[in-house]
């Protein structure tokens, strides 16, 4: 299928309103356009409706728990209200818990620190640092990166089927790539693990945005998730699952809030127990903000309706796909293939181009915001491109010849905020500046490729 007929198709629906949806940069050839935001993977805009809700509770504000004021009786009630709200989203299981965290990386964090000292790891080199690196230790089992969906499942089996049946064990996956895009077998992966009496925990940064999660259906453990790319970009983010782990740890940071009571000892020591619920791992002042936010978000999307959401979506992603396609010097990057389910989130190089330099011209010569780099996945990309570790060079200079392997990639990435003509302009801007060149000198600053004016 051609762009132009696709292009041509009518939209599912509308995208929903974002923040920046409005806003206008210069471009280094003259004039302005409206800023076209096609990097959602890394953090998406704020949903109005998000910034509209946390904007009305501002002059409410208030401290959480224990306070006897009214607006700190109203901002804990809004507070758990949250809680109760995602867990909703998630279809938790009774029983389940869910933390409040600073992000996946956070909640990864956390969980990773709740481990028993026999407990062992197992996790794929395609993940997100945020779910490679929390676990460095002598128990993690690093698995080669599968290029099937059913080598996913066959590979994670025997690795399972060796590990030390006397412990515990725990399965850390993605439910979407934040490189390819790409759907993993959670569902599949979750029976595999539980086959094996082993835990699993989702990373659904990418997943939850995109697509809807239940914990109940998939039958993970855990899922973690932030809410900076679920529209709610302030600080906030999600570890929700079983509560027996969470609850036999010690507290994830000691302090006010995770104790339930404190007191001194005869011999100078201090007695303290702490709680049981999630405040167990939210020491201190909570971010309430947050917390709402991501809640505002969890209801909008669901009100929107996944079904329709996802359906618009695909057709934005059949459009880039479509566009890149007809482009002989691109190559998108994929491990399972071209057929494979996948988000708004496509990564790829361009023959005879520095990665750096293509986005950067994306950006001063056209308005488009797009990332390049390693995407915080080093060693998936690095197996995408056959690439070995090193530097990526003066941006200006092309980053590989006609044949030779490429260092970086480029990555643009979309979702329910993005207008038809913003990935219009990027397909016809990633032609024109194959076709034509830049028309723009530009220089490395900062390890940063920018305009050279």
């Amino acid at each position: 299928m051609s762009v132009s007929t696709l292009a041509a198709a009518p939209s599912v629906c509308a995208p929903l309103p974002v923040l920046g949806r409005d806003v206008t940069v210069p471009l280094v050839t003259g004039g302005e356009v409206t800023y076209a935001a096609l990097d959602y993977a890394a953090s998406a805009p704020a949903l109005q409706r998000v910034w509209d809700d946390v904007a009305a509770y501002a002059p409410y504000y208030g401290s959480v728990h224990r306070g006897a004021g009214y607006l700190s009786q109203l901002s804990t009630d809004l507070f758990e209200n949250a809680r109760r709200t995602v867990a909703r989203f998630l279809d938790c299981r009774d029983g389940d818990q869910v933390v409040f965290t600073r992000s996946t990386t956070d909640s990864l964090n956390l969980l990773a620190a709740t481990l028993a000292a026999d407990c062992q790891v197992f996790v794929f080199e395609t993940e997100h640092h945020a779910s490679l690196l929390p676990w460095r230790d002598s128990r993690v089992t690093y698995l080669n990166a599968p290029h099937t969906l059913g080598e996913a499942v066959d590979t994670l089996e025997r690795a399972l089927a060796g590990r030390d049946p006397h412990g515990t064990a725990l399965v850390c996956v993605t439910g979407a790539s934040n490189v390819t895009g790409e759907l993993w077998p959670v569902r599949e992966l979750a029976a595999a693990a539980h086959a094996h009496d082993a835990r699993i925990v989702l990373d659904a940064a990418q997943l939850a945005p995109h697509h809807p999660v239940s914990v109940r259906d998939l039958d993970v453990d855990w899922v973690a998730f932030s809410g900076h790319k679920l529209y709610a970009p302030f600080g906030s983010g999600v570890l929700a699952g079983r509560a027996d782990w969470l609850r036999e740890a010690e507290p994830y940071l000691a302090g006010g809030g995770a104790s339930r009571t404190v007191s001194r000892r005869t011999d100078g020591g201090v007695d303290v127990e702490w709680h049981e619920s999630a405040a167990r791992h939210e020491a201190g002042s909570p971010n309430v903000i947050g917390a709402y936010a991501i809640a505002s978000a969890c209801k909008t999307l669901t009100e929107a309706g996944f079904e329709t959401l996802v359906a618009r979506e695909r057709y934005l992603i059949e459009t880039v796909r479509a566009g890149l396609a007809e482009v002989p010097e691109v190559r998108v990057l994929s491990l399972f293939g071209e057929d494979a389910p996948r988000v708004g989130v496509i990564s790829f190089v361009v023959e005879g181009w520095n990665s750096s330099h293509f986005a950067a011209a994306l950006s001063a010569e056209y308005g488009i915001g797009v990332r390049d780099g390693l995407f915080c996945a080093h060693p998936l990309v690095r197996t995408l491109l056959g690439s070995d570790p090193q530097s990526q060079g003066e941006c200006g200079a092309p980053e590989a010849a006609p044949g030779e392997k490429s260092l970086n990639a480029i990555r643009v990435s979309f979702g329910a905020g993005t207008p038809d003509e913003h990935v219009d302009r990027f397909v016809r801007a990633v032609r024109e500046l194959v076709r034509d060149g830049a028309k723009w000198q530009y220089k490395t600053e900062d390890g940063r490729c920018v305009p050279a004016v």
